[in-house]
């Protein structure tokens, strides 16, 4: 956190002691599951945590402990045993930032889509050859390169998850004129801004044969794990552009590889993988038809902390007044 960032909690305390701990910490994923030994020290007595994840072996330390703030979206690697013994007896409030990260995310979307839209993959290949050859885009040789340029205007994008992430990915897709078709737990209500219509999961199945453009940002549960599977893949139309920005066990990654090296899809923007670090060894790396960045889309130095302290200094100020909470996980949903 920056000192800017610490001088705000510092002066919203009012009376609160404030124990800022400085040490290296995890952020990718669902943050830090490990206790160092100063969060140990420092957390002795303390009712209130804000960090990236949630070390289980905190509620030990701190059986005081009644609220849990993460900046990490994710949480399913922090409901261990404790965690969620802890949640359902209520003696913890577990909040995350789900939402605080959406706007970097759904541009990072964006820019992946156009990426394979107009070609940009082509043309870095060109590139690095000394090529100049309109042909990939304005009329492709048998058996050479095909651009398949297209305007978003003309796609349909299936995004799977529409709350915060999604939402950002439908309302920035549909000004640039493509189509937004949702996929949520359950279907039905009003469909949220961007989106042409929202449907359940059930109705996954239906929407994939005329989605040119798949957005995963739902949630990593045991219920999303293989999501988009090998039998889902192959509903998909020749050309289809698949984006992952949930977690990598929303796919199933062999499948996908395949699809893509028999050319069936268009492309794939990949920031997250079913094993992170990607290993050295993986295809994704060779395949000329993968857009991959190593779980970046998150990343917005100048905006993280003011966004993720405006969440937290609010709620905070609601548990001091016992009122509700603003992003509380539930623990049985898995987000």
């Amino acid at each position: 956190m920056p000192a800017e960032g610490l001088a705000r909690v510092r002066a919203a305390a009012d009376g609160w002691e404030v124990r800022a701990v400085e040490t290296t910490t995890h952020s990718a994923g669902d943050g830090q599951t490990r206790l160092s030994p100063a969060l140990r020290d420092a957390a002795q007595g303390a009712e209130v945590y804000l960090g990236f994840g949630l070390p289980p072996a905190l509620l030990e330390v701190a059986p005081g402990l009644r609220w849990a703030q993460s900046v990490a979206a994710g949480v399913r690697g922090l409901l261990t045993p404790p965690v969620r013994a802890a949640i359902a007896d209520g003696r913890l409030v577990l909040t995350n930032a789900a939402g605080m990260m959406a706007v970097p995310i759904a541009e990072h979307v964006v820019g992946g889509v156009l990426y394979f839209l107009r070609g940009f993959d082509v043309a870095a290949v060109q590139r690095g050859q000394r090529v100049w050859d309109r042909a990939p885009w304005a009329g492709p040789r048998p058996g050479g390169p095909d651009a398949m340029p297209r305007e978003a205007g003309e796609c349909r994008a299936v995004v799977v998850g529409v709350r915060g992430i999604g939402g950002a990915v439908a309302v920035r897709l549909a000004a640039l004129g493509a189509e937004c078709v949702g996929v949520r737990r359950a279907g039905g209500g009003e469909a949220p801004q961007g989106f042409a219509r929202v449907v359940g999961a059930e109705a996954l199945d239906a929407e994939l044969p005329r989605a040119d453009v798949v957005v995963l940002a739902a949630p990593s549960t045991p219920e999303t794990d293989g999501l988009l599977s090998a039998a889902r893949l192959a509903l998909l139309p020749r050309g289809a552009i698949v984006v992952n920005v949930g977690r990598g066990a929303l796919v199933d990654e062999p499948a996908l590889v395949r699809a893509l090296a028999e050319g069936r899809l268009r492309g794939a923007v990949l920031d997250v993988t079913g094993e992170e670090p990607l290993p050295a060894d993986s295809p994704l790396w060779t395949l000329p038809n993968v857009l991959l960045t190593p779980h970046v889309s998150p990343t917005s130095p100048g905006r993280f902390w003011g966004r993720v302290l405006d969440l937290f200094l609010d709620n905070w100020d609601r548990y001091r007044r016992g009122a509700p909470l603003r992003n509380v996980v539930d623990a049985e949903a898995g987000y």
